[in-house]
């Protein structure tokens, strides 16, 4: 699957709501996990402000890649952040994917190893 990275640098990125778990599939309430690791995964959404326009994106991240309190507003930095268009059955769109999501709020935790 094509990945195309994306820079963070100029742009000013905060948490929109806390994460919450990732579901596979919606009818069985079964959570997602990350296909090589094992990990389960998390939806942060995230408020994206570059070039005068603000995105609200979600996220997909490992729990493990999860550090410090991530509340609304809460100013974060995206570690391997990349993009990935998808298609299926008539339908696209882009998914965004994150090795890590870190609160910038002095005090925070360090990611958890898996």
């Amino acid at each position: 699957m094509r990945q195309i990275p994306v820079d963070t640098s100029a742009a000013s990125v905060m948490a929109a709501q806390p994460p919450q778990p990732k579901v596979k599939d919606r009818r069985t309430g079964e959570i997602a996990v990350d296909a090589e690791t094992g990990a389960t995964l998390m939806t942060v959404n995230v408020m994206f402000a570059a070039n005068d326009t603000v995105e609200l994106l979600s996220v997909t991240v490992p729990k493990t890649g999860i550090s410090g309190d991530l509340t609304m507003g809460t100013p974060v930095a995206l570690t391997g952040l990349v993009a990935r268009p998808w298609e299926r059955d008539g339908r696209h769109g882009i998914a965004f994917r994150a090795v890590a999501v870190t609160s910038l709020v002095e005090g925070a935790t360090k990611p958890q190893v898996a």
